[in-house]
């Protein structure tokens, strides 16, 4: 800024605030009086230096400063300039001196202001610190406070079929074959007689009618109280039954003698469809001590024999068919141990019995 003295047509140089207090003349920066400068405050120090500059410009010397030293350091310059005597430099002096203090004052009053100011400054910043921390927290309920942990909610998750189905089916088979093996072992401890007993709808002639089971060799035709017989008198020649499967009917003479060395016989009616014939043909074709052939006018599609046995079903695939062959199959012999594969067999077809007991070869007729 500029200042003007009253004398007219001398100007005094401009001086320019820096913000940098300029040294008084004739001593260097360092030597300023640093105990007018509070050491707790930058704005003291600065209006110390203004009281010092004032009381330079007393000398006659521009200085920079604060207000008050600076009007009382213009007013003594021009003094100084017009030749005023040293006393008016004296009290210039004591002018600037006065300004010197009143400008440490002001500085302390600055200080005590600064110190004011940054203690509201921490307040406020403490207080806006904390309400962003409480913002920044939400209450637990209405009435405030930190929020309670959220419990973890369990979810349920379905079960996993897989295993237990893998498991139930394991454990099925296991008790199936438990069982199984369990039914066995008490077939297996049951004497035979029982286990036909047990056949639903077997007919045993051993007890029934015993009259029926006579066993004496004879040539010739012979007539049967029961049809299919099941014993009686019979051909000295047997019809072979190694498994074999007949097409055409057979003499009865010669498949009675069959079930007296063991045979289970299976007969079936001429017109039973061609694939239920096929089911017992499974059932027989080459097992020993079996034959098949059919047999017309039985009342049953199927009718099976073993000596002193009878059992008659609807179709090929009752059950029962298995638990017959089971139980008689050389069970039901008269003379164990003699077997359908060699001796005074035949083979033939038709109603006339064969007797081939002259043959050679082979074990004699029965």
């Amino acid at each position: 800024m500029s200042i003007s003295s009253q004398g007219g047509q001398q100007r005094r140089p401009s001086v320019v605030a820096t913000g940098k207090k300029e040294p008084p003349a004739g001593k260097p920066a360092d030597e300023v009086d640093e105990a007018a400068v509070p050491a707790d405050s930058s704005t003291s120090t600065d209006s110390a230096a203004g009281g010092t500059s004032g009381g330079a410009a007393g000398a006659g010397e521009p200085t920079a400063g604060g207000s008050g030293g600076s009007d009382s350091g213009a007013s003594g310059s021009g003094k100084s300039g017009s030749g005023k005597s040293a006393a008016g430099g004296t009290k210039t002096a004591a002018k600037a001196a006065g300004a010197k203090t009143g400008g440490a004052k002001t500085g302390g009053a600055k200080t005590a202001d600064s110190r004011t100011g940054a203690g509201k400054a921490g307040a406020g910043a403490r207080a806006r610190a904390g309400g962003r921390a409480g913002a920044g927290t939400r209450p637990g309920g209405k009435g405030g406070g930190p929020r309670r942990p959220i419990t973890p909610v369990k979810v349920s998750q379905g079960r996993s079929w897989g295993p237990i189905a893998l498991f139930t089916a394991v454990g099925l088979l296991a008790a199936g074959i438990i069982g199984w093996g369990a039914w066995a072992v008490y077939q297996n401890g049951r004497s035979w007689q029982d286990r036909a007993a047990s056949i639903s709808g077997i007919v045993n002639y051993r007890e029934r009618d015993p009259s029926v089971l006579s066993r004496e060799h004879k040539p010739g035709n012979i007539q049967y109280k029961i049809n299919p017989p099941v014993g009686g008198d019979h051909s000295p020649t047997w019809q072979r039954c190694m498994g074999d499967v007949y097409e055409a009917q057979i003499p009865n003479e010669n498949a009675v003698h069959s079930l007296e060395h063991g045979a289970v016989w299976i007969t079936y009616r001429p017109d039973l469809p061609k694939d239920q014939v096929d089911k017992l043909a499974s059932k027989i074709r080459g097992k020993d001590f079996l034959l098949m052939s059919p047999f017309p006018g039985l009342d049953k599609p199927i009718s099976l024999q073993a000596w002193g046995y009878q059992l008659k079903v609807d179709n090929a695939d009752d059950g029962r068919i298995d638990e017959f062959i089971s139980a008689l199959r050389e069970n039901a012999s008269l003379e164990p141990g003699t077997p359908c594969s060699s001796g005074n067999y035949t083979t033939g077809t038709g109603t006339t019995p064969r007797d081939l007991s002259q043959q050679q070869g082979g074990m004699p007729g029965q």
